[in-house]
């Protein structure tokens, strides 16, 4: 497929698809409560880092608890996304077998992909339950097959390019994994625009409903923690925060 069409098919797909990600992003914000996310937060981080004022640390709260939620669901759909850019470019489907996202075969090697959204997206035990899908899937496969299969951790952004990890399968990363799906070296840039262009059509109600909950929860930190003169009772968002039964 030449590049000009594949870009046009993943223009197309961005445009139906990434719609989820801005519904799902703005029902999280429309969600969030106070009370709910202060539990999960750390204090001693807020107070150290000089937040003294109740709309400094409700922002700093509300703006981390939607990073991480943020992260993992669009996350999500950049994965959705690489399977689709593969599908065009070499056929590649999305897999069926235990821990494996996308198969595809490309100058006579077959793929077998774990598509994970960054370089660092699991701690020692989920990798290593990863490179065990991936050798029990080797084992699976007919002795005439195992000398073109090759195995990859696919990330679709970081900077570690191609590493041999273990002796046994492959890491790619950002420019070298896009160019590994699509045979388009520099496609890791090319689909930025796109995404672009969409959210620049989901944002104004996104962050009008932002400013909004900025607004009203500040105003309930501000009836819960702090004191008439309008300095935060630090005590009482330790008390909260650290201790199971304490009530505001």
């Amino acid at each position: 497929m030449k590049k000009e069409e594949l870009l046009k098919k993943i223009e197309n797909f961005v445009k139906d698809t990434i719609s989820t990600f801005h519904e799902k992003r703005l029902e999280k914000l429309m969600s969030i409560r106070l009370l709910d996310i202060m539990k999960r937060k750390n204090p001693y981080l807020y107070k150290a880092k000089g937040l003294n004022t109740a709309y400094e640390i409700v922002k700093q709260i509300v703006d981390d608890f939607l990073t991480a939620h943020e992260e993992t669901i669009f996350g999500n759909w950049l994965e959705d996304l690489a399977i689709f850019v593969c599908s065009k470019a070499f056929g590649g489907v999305k897999s069926s077998a235990q821990g494996i996202d996308l198969e595809f075969e490309r100058d006579g090697k077959r793929y077998f992909v774990s598509v994970k959204s960054g370089p660092n997206w699991g701690n020692s035990g989920q990798i290593r339950e990863m490179v065990m899908n991936f050798k029990k899937i080797w084992s699976r496969l007919p002795s005439a097959e195992r000398h073109r299969s090759v195995f990859v951790e696919g990330c679709c952004y970081g900077r570690c390019g191609v590493q041999v990890k273990e002796n046994f399968y492959y890491k790619y990363c950002g420019k070298d994994f896009w160019e590994l799906i699509s045979g388009i070296e520099t496609l890791y840039v090319d689909i930025v625009e796109p995404i672009g262009r969409q959210a620049r059509e989901k944002s104004e109600k996104y962050l009008e409903e932002y400013k909004n909950l900025l607004n009203r929860i500040t105003g309930e930190f501000i009836r819960l923690f702090c004191e008439e003169n309008g300095s935060v009772n630090w005590e009482k968002v330790l008390k909260y925060t650290s201790t199971k039964d304490y009530k505001v």
